[in-house]
């Protein structure tokens, strides 16, 4: 009879060490994104442009590299999710959404993973390596101080 319940304490204690595990993994509370690229002919928000960004009084160089990033690879930011969480406060199911307002620009987190997007996708990666290493916070390496041009 004791040994039932050893054995089922241990298992209890073993299926909630490792529930919480996973609760806690990193990448764990993965914010909103879209699995795909947008439908083709899909009406898509306008992302902001560089003269809407100065109208706003947001100059600095990674506000207007970013935006730009954001631009030249829009299909694949429309497949990211975003770090800062705005689909929480926001409403946001994509980063690509960060930047159809000026919400992207003042955001650290919305720039360096649009600036993380774009390189990567420079390099080849597909969406899905990419939303990979921005799960696993690559993103962060992103220097906005001195941002790599956007060609």
């Amino acid at each position: 009879m004791v040994m039932k319940y050893f054995f089922t304490a241990t298992a209890l204690i073993f299926a909630f060490v490792m529930t919480h595990a996973q609760w806690n993994a990193p990448g764990g509370d993965i914010p909103a994104f879209h699995a795909t690229a947008p439908v083709k002919g899909a009406a898509l928000p306008d992302i902001l442009t560089e003269k809407q960004l100065e109208n706003a009084g947001l100059t600095q160089p990674a506000q207007k590299a970013s935006y730009k990033a954001a631009t030249k690879v829009s299909s694949v930011v429309y497949q990211m999710p975003c770090y800062c969480h705005c689909d929480r406060h926001a409403g946001h199911t994509s980063l690509r959404a960060c930047f159809e307002s000026t919400h992207g620009a003042n955001c650290g987190t919305c720039m360096a993973e649009a600036m993380y997007s774009y390189q990567k996708s420079k390099q080849g990666w597909t969406p899905k390596m990419i939303r990979d290493g921005i799960i696993r916070g690559e993103f962060q390496q992103i220097d906005l101080q001195n941002p790599a041009p956007v060609n």
